[in-house]
This record gives C-alpha cells, structure tokens and sequence, in this order.
C-alpha cells in the first residue's frame, strides 16, 4: 500500500499557469513559486470583484480521535468528485503549521487519492506566509521592548504586556519565559510568553482581512499593553503598523495549488481551531467564490470548535452564508467514543459504535440550530463491516440526516460522488442561516450560549483573572463587547476535558483566562488546561521525516 507522500510523488502535476487558466487567471496575474504553486495578485481580485458568488459548503466533523476523521480528505475529495459531477469547483484550505506537521497530527494536505499537491511544499514552507507572519508579530514584540529600553515614553507596564512572541514550531520550552537577561544594554528583564505561529492575533488578522489598507488598520489596533496608569496601548502607539504590513504585503495574497485529480484549491492561512478560529482566509474564500459554482472549504477539529467559529466569527465578519454544512464521521471514531481502545477498532462492534453515536447526534443537532442543510459523510475504512455502516446509516436516518458513503482515500473524486449529490441536493434546499448568539449580547453571555447550546455543558465557571480580564475589556469600550468569542478548548471532547467522550452530561465548563484581539475583532475564552504554545509527543513525526541523496523528501505521512 503506498503512503500519502508516494502517492503524491506519483502525480503527473499540469503547470500551474494551466490550472489559472481554467479559472480565467492570466499568467501576469499570477505570482510564481517554482512551476507549481502561485499568488495571485491583487489586479486579479480586483477584476473579479463584481463577480455573483457561488455557493458556500462548509466540511467540519465529529470531535476528532487518535483513529483519525478524513476531514480534509474529504473536503479534497468532494471538491474533486463535484468536477466529475461535472460542477465548477474550487476548493478553499488553510495551510499547514510545521508544529503538527513535526510533532503528533500531521500534515493538512489531505490523504491517499485526495491531496492537495505539491503536498511536500505545503506542509513544509509553501510560500513562506508563516514565516511573514512570525516576523511580523516578533517584530511587534521587539518594538515594544525597544521602546521600553529606549526610555518608556508611552509608560508601558512590563506587568501587564499582552502580546506574545511566536514561532511556528511546537516547544513547551518557550510558554514561559524572562527576556532582558544580562544587563542594562539587553533590555529591561520581564516575563515573556511564546504562542506557536497558528494561535496568533497577527495570523487571525491576515484571514480576517480583506485588503491591504484594511490588514493595516487591523494590525494598528492591537492591544499590546496597559500602561502604569491603566490606559490601553495599540500597536499604532508604536508606529511600526506599516513595517508589519510590508512584511505582510505579499502573504495576504491567496496561493494556487491543485489536487491529486488537477481541480483547482486555494491554501491560505492557518489558525488553529482549538485555540484560534480555525478557518482558511476570508480572502481565499470569496475568490473561491466568485471562481465557482461550488467552493468547498473546512473549518479545523470538530464542528463545536471549527464550525461554531467559522459561523459565528468568519461569515459574522465576512458577511458569508453557507448552503450546505458537510458533517465527516467514521465508524472508527464513533467505536472511540464508545469506548474501543485505538488498537482494538478494526474489530467489528456494533454496540461500542451506537454508543459512540452520541456524539455524532449532538454535532448534528448543533449544527441544525444554524438553519443550514448538514449532510453527513461517513468516511469509509477498509477495517469497516457491513453491520457497522448498516448501523451507522440508520442513526443518520433517525436524527433526519442527509447521508452518504465516500470512500475519496481509496478511490479519489470518484469515490465522493454520491456524497458530491447530496451535496447538490442539499445546496438547492432552502436555507435560513442564523447566527447563534446577537452582538449585542454581553461577553460573558456569548460565552455561557455556546457552552450550553454547543458544548451542552451545565453552566460556565469563569476564575478571578477571567471576570477581571471581562471588566478590562468591556471598559475599552461598547465596540470591544460587541466582538463574538473565540473558544479555546480541547478538540477531543465536546467538554474542556479531552478524557470526556462521547456526549458529556452534568458538568460546567471552566473559563481560567480571556484576552482580547481587538484587531481581529474577537475575544479568546481559554478554557481547562488549553495551551497556545503545544509540546513535542514523545517520539514525534519528525524523527521519521529524511531526505535521500536525490533530495526527495521521504517519510512525510
């Protein structure tokens, strides 16, 4: 059996000039990174801006397990099966964070026949945007410092500093840190913090931005620090709004690639759902649109963590609507939420599986309260029987959900073309798109209706840090309580508590911390034990990952 990197490796790829051309891109209006992968350029966007839009499928899943969900796979493959359907469609990622890529999750290029290639690239450098954007925000974060060693003009507080250093790397080394070591001519000694890349306010910036007048504005405005005074300062107070933005300048533009089949996917930008929003750029999502008939995009995690934030924060942003919400479930995962240990899923089990359903039942229910058509994609594994998917099939019918089988791993876009009708058919339903909570609503309020309407939880407990974070922002101003919440929590469980599987009952959810990212216009509610900078596993990805003499990559999935 070949691996992901084999398969990819084995792909006779068409120049990307070719791929432009089919969605009407001409060869100046594309930025090149080697024959297969691009920017497109603004003059591009630009010509397209009065374009009718398309329409919008969201792909999310069930809370994800070691047994792995095939949500990207899917989205790849549904893109591809809707070009053999014979449907114009584009498909809209994030790009990878090299922490997972060497650390436990893996890549975000896909798996088997429905990858997005060069998948190498993807998962490793691609274009350099997270690069851009870790210069940018430490350049920020050196700014700050140099304007405390240089005489404090603004009277920052070294106590009460709000933005973090990054790197886009796994390193729990880095979470708490004193920086200034060493003497007067190194800086004034403080605490400091390290965030990975994906979890920042700059990254959530670049994917909530629409232009680039509109990124600088967005990075003038974040909160950096509160002074001895308690007054607030923006990084505009710095002046280097503009240095971010020319470094910036060329990540905001969409990039290029093509999948296992050539249909065209748009990769761009890369939080994180469990601890930022969890969506490819607003950017490369109306391109896509306007580009397609379809655009077939994800949102990160489970559906109470990447499709509550895309709903709630990316389309409140963007003015987007959905037509369809695509739900990915596997017999494995819901036989792990049942209580099947990893090593024992292959075996059939038909209770463990309808005891696991319960979570499948609650992101389906979750999801209706969207007042959006969900289709339910029950991702194929060679290990499933007939009695699993038989059984699987009728709770779908039960709950009065849209189903289909995709087997888009083993057999590419032709294995997603049932799912790609349904699909169809569910974007021609009618549809009331609904947002889950109002602006208007207090901080504290958003944070208790999606606990309790999503997460199902009893009732929130916010600690002291979190009530007081509260009050600092509400002072700031009616606009800083009207943004909506970013949940960080774990994505194992609907709760904050990744041991809870299944669909948790009688118990709150626990608020230790909130900050807020006024240029990105959210709020961020750390919930539990999340941490914005992960650890390496004990044996992580990359000690598999070489080179050979030839320079081919090996070992990368």
């Amino acid at each position: 059996m070949l691996t992901d990197i084999e398969i990819a490796q084995s792909i006779k790829l068409r120049p990307i000039t070719e791929i432009a051309s089919t969605l009407g891109v001409l060869p100046e209006e594309l930025e090149q990174y080697g024959p297969y992968k691009a920017k497109i350029t603004d003059a591009f966007l630009d010509r397209m801006k009065d374009k009718k839009p398309g329409k919008l499928v969201l792909v999310t899943a069930i809370n994800p397990t070691p047994a792995g969900e095939g949500k990207t796979t899917t989205t790849v493959g549904l893109g591809m099966a809707m070009t053999r359907l014979g449907k114009k469609a584009v498909i809209a990622l994030r790009e990878p964070s090299l922490g997972p890529v060497f650390g436990v999750k893996g890549g975000a290029a896909g798996g088997g026949w429905s990858q997005v290639l060069p998948m190498e690239d993807i998962n490793l450098h691609f274009t350099g945007d997270f690069h851009a954007i870790t210069a940018a925000n430490n350049l920020l974060c050196a700014a700050i410092d140099n304007h405390i060693q240089q005489g404090n003009a603004l009277d920052i507080d070294t106590r009460r500093i709000l933005f973090s250093r990054v790197m886009d790397m796994n390193d729990r080394a880095l979470r708490n840190i004193v920086v200034g070591m060493g003497g007067k001519a190194n800086g004034v000694p403080r605490e400091d913090h390290f965030m990975i890349t994906v979890a920042s306010e700059v990254m959530a910036i670049l994917c909530l931005a629409e232009s680039v007048a509109d990124l600088k504005q967005r990075l003038g405005n974040i909160l950096v620090a509160y002074t001895r005074d308690g007054k607030p300062v923006y990084c505009r107070d710095l002046e280097v709004s503009g240095a971010m933005t020319a470094l910036l300048r060329d990540a905001l533009k969409p990039n290029l690639v093509q999948t296992t089949e050539n249909t065209p996917a748009l990769i761009h930008g890369g939080p994180f759902a469990n601890i930022a929003h969890g969506c490819n750029s607003v950017r490369a999502t109306k391109l896509a649109l306007k580009l397609a008939d379809y655009t077939i995009t994800e949102a990160g995690f489970g559906a109470d963590l990447g499709a509550e934030k895309f709903l709630d924060i990316k389309c409140r942003k963007a003015g987007l609507a959905p037509s369809a919400i695509v739900l990915v479930a596997t017999v494995r995962a819901l036989k792990y939420n049942g209580g099947v240990a990893k090593a024992d899923l292959a075996a059939e089990n038909v209770p463990a599986l309808i005891a696991g359903s319960v979570n499948l039942e609650a992101h389906i229910e979750n999801l209706s309260r969207y007042g959006v058509p969900v289709v339910v994609a029950i991702n194929r594994f060679a290990s499933d029987s007939d009695a699993e998917l038989a059984a699987l099939e009728k709770i779908c019918r039960e709950k009065g959900a849209s189903f289909a089988l995709s087997e888009v791993f083993a057999k590419g876009g032709e294995g997603g073309l049932e799912l790609a009708e349904r699909v169809v058919e569910a974007c021609e339903k009618p549809s009331d798109f609904k947002l889950l909570y109002p602006d208007d609503a207090s901080i504290t309020e958003k944070i208790e209706t999606i606990a309790r309407n999503i997460y199902g939880a009893d009732g929130v407990d916010f600690e002291p840090a979190a009530k007081a974070a509260i009050r600092d922002i509400e002072a700031l101003g009616d606009a800083y309580a009207r943004f909506p919440v970013c949940m960080a929590k774990t994505q194992y469980s609907l709760s904050d508590d990744p041991a809870k599987l299944g669909r948790p009952k009688n118990y709150r959810i626990t608020v230790r911390e909130v900050r807020v990212s006024a240029g990105a216009g959210f709020v961020v509610a750390l919930c539990g034990t999340i941490m914005t900078m992960p650890g390496l596993p004990k044996v992580p990805a990359a000690n598999k990952i070489d080179v050979d003499d030839d320079g081919r990559i090996t070992g990368l999935f």
